[in-house]
């Protein structure tokens, strides 16, 4: 994958510094940043050095102490963003932790774009959406991949029957990022990974830089599970009203076909990733329960950001 177009200072000083190798050279100051865009775009880029990196970068950068310092600061304003939010939110809480997770899903509000799909938008802006959805959607399970050394036997062995129906039951084919590449490569779009990079929404990076940094931190990995648990809990319908949306404008049945596997296994995973994932986490470590919820409200709230985003860049078109 090749680097993104920078956004501003940051990223442009951070694409600069990752073209050449970490050989003992003195790094120069990190700039201030020209506001969340650029953020975004270098905190994906920092991110990206733990997954399949980038042509031509050295991977010596993904822990340098360099590139790691501006990760950290960048991880922190984020992390700090969306807590501030959550606050304002005012969660309620109880002893029961499935309860409140499935009260906090039932009460989300926000836009749905699988129902826009499904009943109105055109081709050209579905497609527009995929573009953005890929970025995600290519590595999809990954960043959950990262909390499974950090848990103990009982929720590790539930998150792996979860992850092992999504890298596909053993089968390359059909590894959910790999059907989603099928889907889009039928749709006459790049299945490359990263291909949409620098046409990606803030609100869409800032979505999967909460992801994995959850999934990069120990420390997270209760948000990293309670963000898994709202996730599931909110796929299975828009999977469906998605499916049934692309094949009204369409789309090969390959790219239908990605959705019509997450109606069913969704709903399974819906159940697992609570009660025996989450619920099972915080018997055993208690501490963890408000970084579950606080995880929970992370996915749906960002999902609200990136679906005003999405419906005002149609609006825009």
């Amino acid at each position: 994958m090749r680097l993104p177009r920078s956004r501003g200072a940051l990223s442009s000083w951070l694409v600069e510094l990752l073209g050449v190798t970490p050989d003992g050279a003195e790094l120069p100051a990190a700039p201030t940043s020209d506001g969340r865009d650029d953020e975004a775009i270098a905190l994906w880029v920092l991110h990206e050095l733990h997954y399949r990196g980038f042509d031509g970068v050295d991977d010596r950068w993904e822990w340098h102490p360099g590139t790691m310092t501006v990760r950290n600061a960048l991880e922190a304003a984020l992390e700090l963003r969306l807590r501030e939010r959550y606050a304002a939110a005012h969660v309620a809480r109880s002893d029961d932790l499935v309860a409140d997770l499935q009260a906090l899903v039932a009460a989300d509000t926000g836009p749905s774009l699988a129902k826009q799909v499904q009943q109105h938008r055109s081709r050209d802006e579905t497609t527009t959406l995929l573009r953005q959805r890929s970025v995600y959607h290519l590595k999809e399970a990954d960043p959950t991949s990262w909390v499974v050394p950090r848990l103990s036997a009982r929720p590790k062995a539930a998150l792996l029957e979860v992850q092992f129906d999504e890298y596909g039951n053993g089968d390359p084919a059909r590894l959910h990022h790999a059907l989603f590449a099928t889907g889009l490569r039928a749709s006459g779009l790049s299945a490359d990974y990263g291909a949409y990079i620098d046409e990606t929404l803030t609100e869409v990076l800032e979505q999967n830089n909460a992801l994995s940094m959850f999934g990069l931190q120990r420390r997270l990995r209760g948000a990293a599970l309670g963000h898994l648990a709202a996730f599931e809990a909110t796929s299975s319908i828009p999977s469906r009203q998605l499916a049934q949306g692309l094949r009204r404008l369409g789309f090969p049945d390959e790219m239908a076909g990605y959705y019509d596997e997450h109606v069913e296994a969704d709903a399974v995973h819906e159940q697992l990733a609570l009660r025996d994932v989450c619920l099972a986490l915080v018997e055993e470590e208690p501490h963890l329960a408000d970084d579950v919820m606080f995880g929970a409200w992370a996915c749906l709230d960002l999902e609200h950001h990136t679906a005003d985003a999405v419906l005002g860049l149609w609006a825009a078109a």
